[in-house]
Protein backbone atom coordinates (compact mmCIF):
# COMPACT_ATOMS: atom_id res chain seq x y z
CA UNK A 1 0.00 0.00 0.00
CA UNK A 2 1.06 3.61 -1.07
CA UNK A 3 1.75 6.51 1.39
CA UNK A 4 -1.24 8.37 -0.20
CA UNK A 5 -3.76 5.41 0.29
CA UNK A 6 -2.21 4.92 4.24
CA UNK A 7 -2.70 8.43 4.84
CA UNK A 8 -6.03 8.26 3.05
CA UNK A 9 -6.93 5.34 5.62
CA UNK A 10 -5.41 6.82 8.22
CA UNK A 11 -7.72 10.14 7.90
CA UNK A 12 -10.49 7.84 7.50
CA UNK A 13 -10.28 6.03 10.40
CA UNK A 14 -9.55 8.80 13.51
CA UNK A 15 -12.33 11.00 11.56
CA UNK A 16 -14.91 7.78 12.12
CA UNK A 17 -13.53 6.93 15.50
CA UNK A 18 -13.78 10.66 16.79
CA UNK A 19 -17.44 11.07 15.25
CA UNK A 20 -18.33 7.82 16.72
CA UNK A 21 -16.71 8.87 20.06
CA UNK A 22 -18.56 12.31 19.78
CA UNK A 23 -22.22 10.83 18.91
CA UNK A 24 -21.82 8.15 21.42
CA UNK A 25 -23.19 7.90 25.09
CA UNK A 26 -21.93 6.98 27.86
CA UNK A 27 -22.24 3.43 28.94
CA UNK A 28 -21.97 4.50 32.86
CA UNK A 29 -20.06 1.06 33.76
CA UNK A 30 -18.66 2.15 37.13
CA UNK A 31 -19.45 0.13 39.99
CA UNK A 32 -21.36 1.24 42.75
CA UNK A 33 -22.14 -1.26 44.93
CA UNK A 34 -21.95 -5.33 45.47
CA UNK A 35 -23.69 -7.27 47.95
CA UNK A 36 -23.43 -11.44 48.03
CA UNK A 37 -25.50 -13.69 49.11
CA UNK A 38 -24.93 -15.10 52.80
CA UNK A 39 -25.50 -18.47 51.74
CA UNK A 40 -23.57 -20.65 49.86
CA UNK A 41 -23.98 -22.70 46.74
CA UNK A 42 -25.47 -25.95 47.25
CA UNK A 43 -23.39 -28.38 44.27
CA UNK A 44 -20.47 -26.63 42.60
CA UNK A 45 -20.30 -29.20 39.95
CA UNK A 46 -23.82 -28.11 38.91
CA UNK A 47 -23.78 -24.52 40.28
CA UNK A 48 -21.01 -23.00 37.83
CA UNK A 49 -22.26 -24.11 34.73
CA UNK A 50 -25.49 -23.47 35.71
CA UNK A 51 -24.50 -19.95 36.06
CA UNK A 52 -22.52 -19.39 33.05
CA UNK A 53 -25.52 -20.46 30.84
CA UNK A 54 -27.53 -17.83 32.62
CA UNK A 55 -24.78 -14.89 31.97
CA UNK A 56 -24.97 -16.04 28.12
CA UNK A 57 -29.00 -15.92 28.08
CA UNK A 58 -29.58 -12.96 29.74
CA UNK A 59 -26.73 -11.29 26.89
CA UNK A 60 -29.01 -12.29 23.98
CA UNK A 61 -32.16 -10.69 25.77
CA UNK A 62 -30.46 -7.45 27.09
CA UNK A 63 -29.00 -7.03 23.22
CA UNK A 64 -32.43 -6.87 22.15
CA UNK A 65 -34.31 -5.29 24.70
CA UNK A 66 -32.02 -3.58 27.05
CA UNK A 67 -33.65 -5.97 30.15
CA UNK A 68 -34.05 -9.61 30.46
CA UNK A 69 -34.82 -12.94 33.03
CA UNK A 70 -33.35 -16.32 32.81
CA UNK A 71 -34.05 -19.69 35.29
CA UNK A 72 -31.24 -22.42 34.73
CA UNK A 73 -31.10 -25.77 36.76
CA UNK A 74 -33.64 -26.39 39.40
CA UNK A 75 -34.23 -27.12 42.92
CA UNK A 76 -31.12 -25.96 45.36
CA UNK A 77 -29.05 -25.69 42.14
CA UNK A 78 -31.07 -23.31 40.29
CA UNK A 79 -29.75 -20.14 39.04
CA UNK A 80 -32.06 -17.42 38.60
CA UNK A 81 -31.00 -14.06 37.17
CA UNK A 82 -32.38 -10.44 36.05
CA UNK A 83 -29.97 -7.73 34.19
CA UNK A 84 -31.63 -4.25 33.09
CA UNK A 85 -30.15 -1.06 32.23
CA UNK A 86 -31.58 2.27 33.12
CA UNK A 87 -33.94 3.92 30.74
CA UNK A 88 -31.55 6.37 29.46
CA UNK A 89 -29.02 3.79 28.12
CA UNK A 90 -29.33 3.27 24.26
CA UNK A 91 -29.15 -0.38 23.37
CA UNK A 92 -25.99 0.53 21.75
CA UNK A 93 -24.41 0.87 25.50
CA UNK A 94 -26.52 -1.48 27.47
CA UNK A 95 -24.31 -4.82 26.82
CA UNK A 96 -21.24 -2.58 27.50
CA UNK A 97 -22.40 -1.81 31.00
CA UNK A 98 -24.27 -5.49 31.30
CA UNK A 99 -20.63 -7.14 30.04
CA UNK A 100 -18.92 -5.20 33.13
CA UNK A 101 -21.65 -6.84 35.63
CA UNK A 102 -20.96 -10.02 34.39
CA UNK A 103 -17.36 -10.05 35.12
CA UNK A 104 -18.20 -8.37 38.41
CA UNK A 105 -21.10 -10.72 40.11
CA UNK A 106 -19.00 -13.72 39.44
CA UNK A 107 -16.84 -12.47 42.80
CA UNK A 108 -19.69 -13.80 45.03
CA UNK A 109 -18.97 -17.05 44.12
CA UNK A 110 -18.41 -19.89 46.33
CA UNK A 111 -21.82 -18.22 47.72
CA UNK A 112 -25.32 -18.91 45.57
CA UNK A 113 -26.46 -15.15 44.66
CA UNK A 114 -25.21 -11.30 45.06
CA UNK A 115 -26.40 -8.22 43.43
CA UNK A 116 -24.38 -5.28 41.71
CA UNK A 117 -25.34 -1.60 40.66
CA UNK A 118 -23.33 -0.36 38.36
CA UNK A 119 -23.92 3.67 37.22
CA UNK A 120 -25.79 2.28 34.01
CA UNK A 121 -27.43 -1.28 35.12
CA UNK A 122 -28.24 -3.41 37.80
CA UNK A 123 -28.08 -7.17 38.02
CA UNK A 124 -28.66 -9.33 40.28
CA UNK A 125 -28.60 -13.73 40.61
CA UNK A 126 -30.09 -16.17 43.48
CA UNK A 127 -31.27 -19.86 43.57
CA UNK A 128 -34.97 -18.43 43.96
CA UNK A 129 -37.29 -16.19 42.07
CA UNK A 130 -36.67 -12.95 43.92
CA UNK A 131 -38.43 -10.93 40.58
CA UNK A 132 -41.58 -9.97 42.97
CA UNK A 133 -39.22 -8.32 45.74
CA UNK A 134 -39.13 -4.71 45.86
CA UNK A 135 -37.49 -4.26 49.04
CA UNK A 136 -34.94 -6.01 51.14
CA UNK A 137 -32.71 -6.13 54.44
CA UNK A 138 -29.76 -5.09 51.85
CA UNK A 139 -31.63 -1.89 50.38
CA UNK A 140 -28.86 1.24 51.08
CA UNK A 141 -28.43 4.72 50.45
CA UNK A 142 -24.72 6.14 48.95
CA UNK A 143 -23.98 9.95 49.29
CA UNK A 144 -21.70 11.60 47.79
CA UNK A 145 -19.37 13.90 49.71
CA UNK A 146 -17.22 16.11 47.34
CA UNK A 147 -19.63 19.00 47.88
CA UNK A 148 -22.20 20.56 50.25
CA UNK A 149 -25.01 22.69 48.28
CA UNK A 150 -27.22 25.17 49.81
CA UNK A 151 -31.37 24.87 50.63
CA UNK A 152 -31.77 26.48 46.87
CA UNK A 153 -30.45 23.16 45.44
CA UNK A 154 -32.20 21.09 47.73
CA UNK A 155 -35.63 22.31 47.14
CA UNK A 156 -34.61 21.85 43.41
CA UNK A 157 -33.41 18.45 43.84
CA UNK A 158 -37.04 17.70 46.09
CA UNK A 159 -39.12 18.88 43.12
CA UNK A 160 -37.00 16.71 40.74
CA UNK A 161 -37.47 13.60 42.40
CA UNK A 162 -41.42 13.86 43.46
CA UNK A 163 -42.15 14.94 39.70
CA UNK A 164 -39.43 11.69 38.42
CA UNK A 165 -41.24 9.45 40.67
CA UNK A 166 -44.68 10.30 39.48
CA UNK A 167 -43.68 10.62 35.50
CA UNK A 168 -41.95 6.84 36.18
CA UNK A 169 -45.22 5.27 37.49
CA UNK A 170 -47.20 5.14 34.29
CA UNK A 171 -44.07 5.09 31.70
CA UNK A 172 -42.87 2.07 32.16
CA UNK A 173 -41.30 2.55 35.76
CA UNK A 174 -38.32 5.15 34.58
CA UNK A 175 -38.24 8.45 34.09
CA UNK A 176 -35.61 11.36 34.70
CA UNK A 177 -35.58 14.96 35.48
CA UNK A 178 -33.78 18.50 35.73
CA UNK A 179 -34.69 21.25 37.83
CA UNK A 180 -32.58 24.28 37.66
CA UNK A 181 -31.96 26.21 41.10
CA UNK A 182 -33.13 29.32 41.39
CA UNK A 183 -31.00 32.54 40.94
CA UNK A 184 -27.76 30.53 40.29
CA UNK A 185 -26.46 28.59 37.00
CA UNK A 186 -27.09 25.10 38.76
CA UNK A 187 -29.52 22.47 38.01
CA UNK A 188 -30.81 19.22 40.06
CA UNK A 189 -30.29 16.47 37.79
CA UNK A 190 -32.55 12.88 38.67
CA UNK A 191 -33.07 9.28 36.93
CA UNK A 192 -35.06 6.98 38.58
CA UNK A 193 -35.95 3.17 37.49
CA UNK A 194 -37.82 0.48 38.89
CA UNK A 195 -36.93 -3.20 37.75
CA UNK A 196 -39.59 -4.20 35.10
CA UNK A 197 -40.75 -7.75 36.66
CA UNK A 198 -42.43 -5.36 38.92
CA UNK A 199 -45.99 -4.48 39.09
CA UNK A 200 -47.19 -0.72 39.67
CA UNK A 201 -47.76 -0.92 43.27
CA UNK A 202 -44.73 -2.98 44.20
CA UNK A 203 -42.75 -0.49 42.04
CA UNK A 204 -44.68 3.10 43.44
CA UNK A 205 -43.74 1.44 47.21
CA UNK A 206 -40.01 0.94 46.18
CA UNK A 207 -39.96 4.69 45.38
CA UNK A 208 -41.33 5.80 48.16
CA UNK A 209 -39.29 4.23 50.55
CA UNK A 210 -36.03 4.57 48.87
CA UNK A 211 -36.67 8.65 47.68
CA UNK A 212 -37.01 9.11 51.13
CA UNK A 213 -34.29 7.28 52.22
CA UNK A 214 -32.08 9.50 49.66
CA UNK A 215 -33.27 12.92 50.06
CA UNK A 216 -31.51 11.99 53.31
CA UNK A 217 -28.07 12.38 51.75
CA UNK A 218 -28.81 16.35 51.14
CA UNK A 219 -27.27 18.80 51.50
CA UNK A 220 -24.61 16.70 49.62
CA UNK A 221 -24.42 17.26 46.14
CA UNK A 222 -25.14 13.52 44.98
CA UNK A 223 -27.47 10.73 46.35
CA UNK A 224 -28.01 7.09 45.28
CA UNK A 225 -30.65 5.13 46.73
CA UNK A 226 -30.17 1.28 46.18
CA UNK A 227 -33.57 -0.58 46.69
CA UNK A 228 -34.38 -4.36 46.33
CA UNK A 229 -37.08 -3.15 43.57
CA UNK A 230 -35.37 0.21 42.23
CA UNK A 231 -32.72 2.70 41.53
CA UNK A 232 -32.42 6.56 42.28
CA UNK A 233 -30.13 9.47 41.94
CA UNK A 234 -29.70 12.86 41.98
CA UNK A 235 -26.66 15.17 41.11
CA UNK A 236 -25.36 18.53 40.82
CA UNK A 237 -24.02 17.20 37.57
CA UNK A 238 -25.53 16.25 34.20
CA UNK A 239 -25.00 12.35 34.25
CA UNK A 240 -28.09 11.39 32.03
CA UNK A 241 -27.55 10.33 28.30
CA UNK A 242 -29.36 12.54 26.17
CA UNK A 243 -29.86 9.16 23.86
CA UNK A 244 -33.14 7.71 24.70
CA UNK A 245 -33.24 4.00 24.90
CA UNK A 246 -35.92 3.38 22.16
CA UNK A 247 -36.57 4.00 18.70
CA UNK A 248 -33.71 4.68 15.99
CA UNK A 249 -32.45 8.09 17.09
CA UNK A 250 -30.47 10.44 14.97
CA UNK A 251 -27.09 9.26 16.94
CA UNK A 252 -27.51 5.73 16.71
CA UNK A 253 -28.42 6.32 12.70
CA UNK A 254 -24.85 8.18 13.00
CA UNK A 255 -23.27 5.27 14.90
CA UNK A 256 -24.66 2.29 12.50
CA UNK A 257 -23.25 4.36 9.74
CA UNK A 258 -20.12 5.14 10.67
CA UNK A 259 -19.30 1.60 12.14
CA UNK A 260 -19.86 0.50 8.91
CA UNK A 261 -18.30 2.79 6.43
CA UNK A 262 -15.03 1.93 8.78
CA UNK A 263 -15.40 -1.55 8.50
CA UNK A 264 -15.84 -1.21 4.68
CA UNK A 265 -12.95 1.03 4.86
CA UNK A 266 -10.47 -1.43 6.40
CA UNK A 267 -12.02 -4.60 4.66
CA UNK A 268 -11.08 -2.38 1.25
CA UNK A 269 -7.58 -1.93 2.68
CA UNK A 270 -6.95 -5.29 3.47
CA UNK A 271 -8.33 -6.78 0.00
CA UNK A 272 -6.14 -4.22 -1.39
CA UNK A 273 -2.89 -4.85 0.43
CA UNK A 274 -4.02 -8.30 -0.13
CA UNK A 275 -4.21 -7.78 -4.05
CA UNK A 276 -0.36 -6.03 -3.99
CA UNK A 277 1.06 -8.61 -1.94
CA UNK A 278 -0.51 -11.41 -4.41
CA UNK A 279 0.95 -9.39 -7.27
CA UNK A 280 4.47 -8.97 -6.41
CA UNK A 281 4.72 -13.11 -5.20
CA UNK A 282 3.17 -13.81 -8.36
CA UNK A 283 5.65 -11.73 -10.60
CA UNK A 284 8.54 -12.81 -9.07
CA UNK A 285 7.35 -16.28 -9.01
CA UNK A 286 7.07 -16.22 -12.66
CA UNK A 287 10.38 -14.30 -13.21
CA UNK A 288 12.04 -16.74 -11.36
CA UNK A 289 10.66 -19.80 -13.15
CA UNK A 290 11.14 -17.63 -16.43
CA UNK A 291 14.59 -17.13 -15.57
CA UNK A 292 15.55 -20.49 -14.36
CA UNK A 293 13.69 -22.13 -17.67
CA UNK A 294 15.82 -19.64 -19.75
CA UNK A 295 19.15 -20.89 -18.50
CA UNK A 296 18.29 -24.55 -18.65
CA UNK A 297 16.94 -23.93 -22.31
CA UNK A 298 20.81 -22.00 -22.67
CA UNK A 299 22.72 -24.68 -21.30
CA UNK A 300 20.53 -27.44 -23.00
CA UNK A 301 20.83 -25.77 -26.77
CA UNK A 302 24.29 -24.87 -25.85
CA UNK A 303 25.98 -28.33 -24.83
CA UNK A 304 27.89 -26.40 -21.70
CA UNK A 305 27.52 -28.96 -19.51
CA UNK A 306 31.12 -30.98 -19.17
CA UNK A 307 32.56 -33.73 -17.74
CA UNK A 308 35.11 -32.68 -14.85
CA UNK A 309 37.57 -34.69 -16.72
CA UNK A 310 36.95 -33.07 -20.27
CA UNK A 311 37.51 -29.55 -18.58
CA UNK A 312 40.60 -31.00 -16.77
CA UNK A 313 41.63 -32.11 -20.00
CA UNK A 314 40.66 -28.74 -22.11
CA UNK A 315 42.84 -26.92 -19.43
CA UNK A 316 45.99 -28.88 -19.56
CA UNK A 317 45.43 -30.10 -16.02
CA UNK A 318 44.36 -26.89 -14.80
CA UNK A 319 47.99 -25.31 -15.75
CA UNK A 320 49.58 -22.54 -14.39
CA UNK A 321 50.00 -20.89 -18.02
CA UNK A 322 46.34 -21.06 -18.69
CA UNK A 323 45.55 -19.38 -15.35
CA UNK A 324 43.19 -15.94 -15.93
CA UNK A 325 42.60 -14.80 -12.50
CA UNK A 326 41.76 -15.62 -8.88
CA UNK A 327 37.83 -15.64 -8.21
CA UNK A 328 36.03 -15.60 -5.29
CA UNK A 329 34.84 -19.17 -5.49
CA UNK A 330 38.49 -20.00 -6.95
CA UNK A 331 40.66 -19.89 -10.23
CA UNK A 332 40.08 -19.44 -13.33
CA UNK A 333 41.78 -21.29 -16.51
CA UNK A 334 41.59 -20.91 -20.04
CA UNK A 335 41.09 -23.93 -22.12
CA UNK A 336 40.14 -25.02 -25.68
CA UNK A 337 37.96 -27.64 -26.47
CA UNK A 338 38.20 -30.64 -28.98
CA UNK A 339 35.66 -28.73 -31.32
CA UNK A 340 37.67 -25.33 -31.06
CA UNK A 341 35.64 -23.96 -28.71
CA UNK A 342 37.20 -21.95 -25.71
CA UNK A 343 35.97 -21.42 -22.68
CA UNK A 344 37.10 -19.88 -19.35
CA UNK A 345 36.85 -22.70 -16.29
CA UNK A 346 36.28 -21.65 -12.95
CA UNK A 347 38.43 -24.44 -10.86
CA UNK A 348 36.88 -24.80 -7.33
CA UNK A 349 38.96 -24.55 -4.51
CA UNK A 350 38.24 -27.93 -2.36
CA UNK A 351 39.79 -26.83 0.87
CA UNK A 352 37.95 -26.77 3.68
CA UNK A 353 39.72 -23.53 5.15
CA UNK A 354 38.34 -21.52 2.33
CA UNK A 355 35.06 -22.48 3.47
CA UNK A 356 34.74 -22.60 -0.82
CA UNK A 357 34.56 -26.83 -1.38
CA UNK A 358 31.60 -28.09 -1.12
CA UNK A 359 31.83 -27.03 2.89
CA UNK A 360 30.56 -23.53 2.18
CA UNK A 361 27.50 -24.94 0.08
CA UNK A 362 26.93 -27.72 3.02
CA UNK A 363 27.02 -24.86 5.71
CA UNK A 364 24.47 -22.66 4.26
CA UNK A 365 22.06 -25.50 3.83
CA UNK A 366 21.80 -26.25 7.74
CA UNK A 367 18.46 -25.19 8.69
CA UNK A 368 17.67 -23.30 11.88
CA UNK A 369 17.87 -25.08 15.14
CA UNK A 370 14.16 -24.17 15.46
CA UNK A 371 12.80 -25.77 12.65
CA UNK A 372 10.82 -28.83 12.95
CA UNK A 373 7.94 -30.09 10.08
CA UNK A 374 4.96 -30.73 11.74
CA UNK A 375 4.13 -33.84 9.13
CA UNK A 376 5.07 -36.96 8.25
CA UNK A 377 6.30 -35.98 4.36
CA UNK A 378 9.57 -36.97 2.52
CA UNK A 379 11.78 -39.24 0.95
CA UNK A 380 12.43 -42.24 2.85
CA UNK A 381 16.52 -42.63 2.52
CA UNK A 382 16.21 -39.52 4.18
CA UNK A 383 14.24 -40.06 7.16
CA UNK A 384 15.54 -40.71 10.83
CA UNK A 385 14.40 -44.29 11.70
CA UNK A 386 12.58 -43.21 15.01
CA UNK A 387 10.53 -40.82 12.60
CA UNK A 388 9.54 -43.73 10.54
CA UNK A 389 9.16 -46.20 12.90
CA UNK A 390 7.05 -44.00 15.90
CA UNK A 391 6.39 -40.38 14.32
CA UNK A 392 8.79 -38.76 16.47
CA UNK A 393 10.12 -35.95 15.13
CA UNK A 394 12.64 -33.56 16.76
CA UNK A 395 16.20 -31.68 15.70
CA UNK A 396 17.51 -34.51 15.76
CA UNK A 397 15.48 -36.11 12.75
CA UNK A 398 16.59 -32.91 10.48
CA UNK A 399 20.36 -33.52 11.99
CA UNK A 400 20.10 -37.28 9.98
CA UNK A 401 18.03 -35.86 7.08
CA UNK A 402 21.34 -33.58 6.71
CA UNK A 403 23.81 -36.65 7.68
CA UNK A 404 22.08 -38.19 4.30
CA UNK A 405 22.92 -35.51 2.12
CA UNK A 406 26.31 -35.11 3.37
CA UNK A 407 27.49 -38.77 2.34
CA UNK A 408 25.64 -37.99 -1.07
CA UNK A 409 27.42 -35.09 -1.90
CA UNK A 410 30.76 -36.87 -0.80
CA UNK A 411 29.47 -40.33 -2.84
CA UNK A 412 27.99 -38.76 -5.91
CA UNK A 413 25.01 -41.00 -5.40
CA UNK A 414 21.43 -40.69 -4.26
CA UNK A 415 20.27 -42.61 -1.13
CA UNK A 416 17.20 -43.28 -2.88
CA UNK A 417 16.85 -46.89 -3.59
CA UNK A 418 14.23 -49.37 -4.71
CA UNK A 419 11.61 -51.70 -2.95
CA UNK A 420 13.21 -54.73 -3.42
CA UNK A 421 16.89 -53.26 -2.51
CA UNK A 422 17.80 -53.98 1.23
CA UNK A 423 19.66 -51.36 3.40
CA UNK A 424 23.25 -52.60 1.98
CA UNK A 425 22.77 -51.17 -0.55
CA UNK A 426 22.29 -47.51 0.71
CA UNK A 427 24.99 -45.10 0.77
CA UNK A 428 24.68 -44.67 4.75
CA UNK A 429 25.52 -48.64 5.21
CA UNK A 430 28.15 -48.79 1.90
CA UNK A 431 29.83 -45.27 4.23
CA UNK A 432 30.03 -47.21 7.39
CA UNK A 433 31.45 -50.05 5.63
CA UNK A 434 34.28 -48.17 3.96
CA UNK A 435 34.67 -46.25 7.03
CA UNK A 436 35.30 -49.08 9.59
CA UNK A 437 37.80 -50.88 6.76
CA UNK A 438 39.22 -47.01 5.98
CA UNK A 439 38.85 -47.81 2.54
CA UNK A 440 36.55 -44.30 2.46
CA UNK A 441 38.40 -42.93 -1.24
CA UNK A 442 36.83 -45.88 -2.80
CA UNK A 443 33.19 -44.14 -2.33
CA UNK A 444 34.45 -40.44 -3.09
CA UNK A 445 32.78 -39.06 -6.07
CA UNK A 446 35.35 -39.26 -9.00
CA UNK A 447 34.24 -35.39 -9.42
CA UNK A 448 36.25 -34.65 -6.38
CA UNK A 449 39.20 -36.01 -7.29
CA UNK A 450 42.43 -34.35 -8.21
CA UNK A 451 45.63 -35.31 -10.31
CA UNK A 452 47.91 -32.80 -7.96
CA UNK A 453 48.93 -34.98 -5.37
CA UNK A 454 49.85 -31.84 -3.75
CA UNK A 455 46.54 -30.71 -3.54
CA UNK A 456 44.47 -33.95 -3.20
CA UNK A 457 45.95 -34.64 -0.18
CA UNK A 458 44.63 -31.71 1.64
CA UNK A 459 41.09 -32.02 -0.27
CA UNK A 460 41.12 -35.57 1.00
CA UNK A 461 41.92 -34.88 4.44
CA UNK A 462 38.64 -32.64 4.05
CA UNK A 463 36.17 -34.66 2.05
CA UNK A 464 37.45 -37.84 4.95
CA UNK A 465 36.20 -35.00 7.38
CA UNK A 466 32.49 -34.26 5.69
CA UNK A 467 31.97 -37.88 5.51
CA UNK A 468 33.04 -38.27 8.98
CA UNK A 469 30.41 -36.16 10.54
CA UNK A 470 27.57 -37.23 8.05
CA UNK A 471 28.65 -40.85 9.98
CA UNK A 472 28.01 -38.75 13.26
CA UNK A 473 25.00 -37.11 11.97
CA UNK A 474 23.24 -40.53 11.09
CA UNK A 475 24.39 -42.33 14.00
CA UNK A 476 21.21 -45.09 15.23
CA UNK A 477 20.55 -43.57 19.06
CA UNK A 478 19.48 -39.83 17.92
CA UNK A 479 20.88 -38.33 21.08
CA UNK A 480 24.46 -39.11 19.94
CA UNK A 481 24.16 -37.05 17.07
CA UNK A 482 25.23 -33.88 17.02
CA UNK A 483 22.77 -30.59 16.92
CA UNK A 484 22.67 -28.30 13.66
CA UNK A 485 24.71 -25.34 15.38
CA UNK A 486 27.66 -28.28 16.26
CA UNK A 487 27.62 -30.06 12.46
CA UNK A 488 28.14 -26.19 11.63
CA UNK A 489 31.31 -25.59 13.78
CA UNK A 490 32.71 -28.89 12.61
CA UNK A 491 32.25 -28.55 8.88
CA UNK A 492 34.09 -24.93 9.05
CA UNK A 493 36.79 -25.38 11.79
CA UNK A 494 38.57 -28.55 10.59
CA UNK A 495 40.58 -28.21 13.73
CA UNK A 496 38.84 -29.40 15.67
CA UNK A 497 39.03 -33.26 16.64
CA UNK A 498 35.67 -35.16 15.74
CA UNK A 499 34.31 -37.83 17.89
CA UNK A 500 34.45 -41.24 16.50
CA UNK A 501 30.82 -42.24 15.22
CA UNK A 502 28.71 -45.32 16.43
CA UNK A 503 26.40 -47.28 14.32
CA UNK A 504 23.65 -45.92 12.08
CA UNK A 505 20.29 -48.04 12.15
CA UNK A 506 20.10 -51.24 10.11
CA UNK A 507 16.26 -51.70 9.33
CA UNK A 508 14.61 -53.53 6.03
CA UNK A 509 12.76 -50.57 4.63
CA UNK A 510 10.15 -52.82 3.21
CA UNK A 511 8.83 -53.97 7.15
CA UNK A 512 9.22 -50.89 7.95
CA UNK A 513 9.94 -52.02 11.72
CA UNK A 514 12.73 -50.82 14.15
CA UNK A 515 13.32 -51.41 17.66
CA UNK A 516 13.97 -47.46 19.20
CA UNK A 517 16.60 -47.66 21.04
CA UNK A 518 17.24 -43.67 20.66
CA UNK A 519 14.93 -42.99 23.84
CA UNK A 520 17.36 -44.93 26.14
CA UNK A 521 20.50 -42.40 26.15
CA UNK A 522 22.47 -46.15 27.86
CA UNK A 523 21.75 -47.98 24.86
CA UNK A 524 25.17 -49.71 24.24
CA UNK A 525 27.20 -48.82 21.59
CA UNK A 526 29.46 -50.43 18.85
CA UNK A 527 32.10 -52.61 20.81
CA UNK A 528 32.59 -54.75 17.95
CA UNK A 529 29.97 -57.01 18.72
CA UNK A 530 26.07 -57.76 17.76
CA UNK A 531 24.90 -56.52 20.31
CA UNK A 532 24.68 -53.47 19.32
CA UNK A 533 22.38 -53.69 16.40
CA UNK A 534 18.78 -53.09 16.89
CA UNK A 535 16.93 -56.55 16.50
CA UNK A 536 14.21 -56.43 14.33
CA UNK A 537 11.93 -59.60 13.55
CA UNK A 538 11.70 -60.79 9.85
CA UNK A 539 13.96 -57.96 9.11
CA UNK A 540 17.69 -57.56 6.77
CA UNK A 541 20.65 -56.71 8.63
CA UNK A 542 23.77 -55.30 6.89
CA UNK A 543 26.47 -57.75 8.32
CA UNK A 544 29.44 -56.77 9.17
Amino acid sequence: MDKAACYVFMVLMIGSLALLDRVRAEPRAQIVNMTCSPQREHNSTLFVPNFIALMERISDVMRQFGWGTAKIGSGPDANYGLAQCYGDLSLTDCPLCYAEARTVLPQCYPFNGGRVFLDGCFMRSSNYSFYEEYLGPNDMIVCGNASREGLDFQASARRAVSHAVATALDNGGYAKAQVAVSGRNETAYVLVNCWRTLNRSSCQACFENASAAMLKCLPWSEGRALYTGCYLRYSNIDFLNKQPAKGSSRGTIIIIVVSTLSSLVVLAVIAATGVYIWKRRYIQKKRGSNDAEKWVKVLRDSNLNFKYSTLEKATGSFDEANKLGQGGFGTVYKGALPDGREIADPKVFLSMSSSLTRASILSSSIPAESHISTAIAGTLGYMAPEYLANGQLTEKADVYSFGVLLLEIITGKQNNRSKDTDYSDSIIATAWSHFQAGTAEEIYDPNVMLNDNSQWSDAKNQIYRVLHIGLLCTQEVRSLRPSMSKVLQMLTKKEEELPAPTCPPFMDEKTMEFNDTSENDSYPLYAGGDDSIATVGHSSFYPR
